[in-house]
């Protein structure tokens, strides 16, 4: 019973000192299942890992005890791990993430602005190092939702610099096809005069014979 004493909503941080990562444990939740004779419990864990240094994932653990859902839910946040594009201290841009009834509004914030945010969307931030942002949850406060909506949020992120990198290089292959056609275009034309011209040089010659 005193692991079900933890309750809902109840966080735990841990940092794994093996890999350098940081372990949030966002929810735990008990749920029961009805079957034949009574109700069968059993336990979900929320756990977001992070190493501080932009990178982080999240993991949904079930299990018939604690320690079991939290393990696996590190386990599939491990394999889920990404990097975020970020500008220092904040993200790289603003986003508005939406995830079923949740929406996350993320905004850039100068050095020495700190985490505003609460709940899921804090646990999600701090693990992944961003220490400047502004944040607001809006419509459902489901932590399974907020902290999938952040999640989706960050992953959307892009990098400016990669942004612009990559358009200059889609106008350079843009132009490439374009001059390749119209040397194409004009080859042919080429192609089509010589085909005309070559009866009417032919003509005189056979009047003459």
């Amino acid at each position: 019973m005193g692991q079900r004493g933890g309750g809902r909503g109840q966080r735990r941080d841990r940092r794994d000192d093996g890999d350098e990562l940081i372990e949030k444990v966002v929810d735990i939740n008990r749920v029961a299942k009805v079957v034949k004779g009574g109700r069968r419990f059993s336990f979900t864990a929320i756990v977001v890992v992070g190493d501080g240094k932009g990178r982080v994932g999240f993991g949904f653990g079930r299990a018939n005890e604690v320690p079991e859902a939290i393990r696996k839910g590190g386990v599939i946040a491990r394999r889920s791990m990404f990097t975020v594009a970020m500008n220092g201290t904040t993200i790289a841009h603003d986003q508005l993430a939406t995830f079923k009834a949740s929406k996350v509004v993320l905004r850039a914030a100068s050095p020495g602005t700190g985490l505003i945010a609460g709940g899921p969307a804090r646990a999600v931030l701090e693990a992944t190092g961003i220490t400047d942002v502004l944040t607001k949850s809006l419509g459902s406060n489901n932590a399974l939702n907020v902290v999938r909506a952040t999640i989706e949020g960050l992953r959307a992120l892009r990098d400016p610099k990669q942004v612009v990198a990559r358009r200059h290089r889609l106008a350079e292959e843009q132009a490439e096809r374009l001059e390749q056609q119209r040397a194409q275009a004009a080859a042919r034309a080429r192609q089509a005069a010589s085909a005309a011209a070559a009866p009417a040089a032919a003509a005189p010659a056979g009047a003459g014979a």
